[in-house]
């Protein structure tokens, strides 16, 4: 299991719906930069360029929400190994209380750059996110 990477988000005003919070395809979105953002930090650069991710399914849980102005700790992690081109990212993001308001898994599918087609995931893909140090970052939505 990888240690979580985590990712600060604050909801802007075109974050929010005509309910007075956080869209549901913003969340799916944060999800995505968190991600990414965990990609980027811990894959070498020749994974980076050797390969790309494309989601295969989110399954997704909404326990609560932010308002503009708020902010949510996005936390990502890799539980288990992949299964061939598939890898599964747990994602939970935690408003300023430290309460759970959005959980998710999403499967990933790693795909080859170069034939544009789905790769099984190599170890050595693999190993960097699976025994890694804590890290995170804040950032401001766009």
């Amino acid at each position: 299991m990888s240690s979580p990477f985590t990712l600060t988000f604050t909801a802007r005003p075109e974050d929010i719906d005509e309910n007075g919070h956080v869209n549901n395809a913003v969340w799916v979105r944060w999800m995505e930069q968190l991600a990414t953002a965990h990609w980027e930090a811990v894959a070498p650069p020749e994974h980076q360029r050797a390969y790309i991710w494309l989601v295969a399914r989110h399954e997704i849980e909404y326990c609560g929400n932010i308002a503009e102005g708020e902010s949510a700790q996005g936390s990502t992690e890799i539980r288990e190994g992949p299964s061939g081109a598939r890898f599964d990212r747990h994602s939970t993001f935690a408003d300023a209380r430290g309460k759970a308001i959005v959980r998710a898994r999403t499967t990933w599918a790693m795909i080859d750059r170069a034939t544009g087609k789905p790769a099984r995931v190599p170890p050595e893909v693999a190993a960097p996110f699976l025994d890694q140090p804590s890290a995170s970052s804040s950032v401001s939505t766009s």
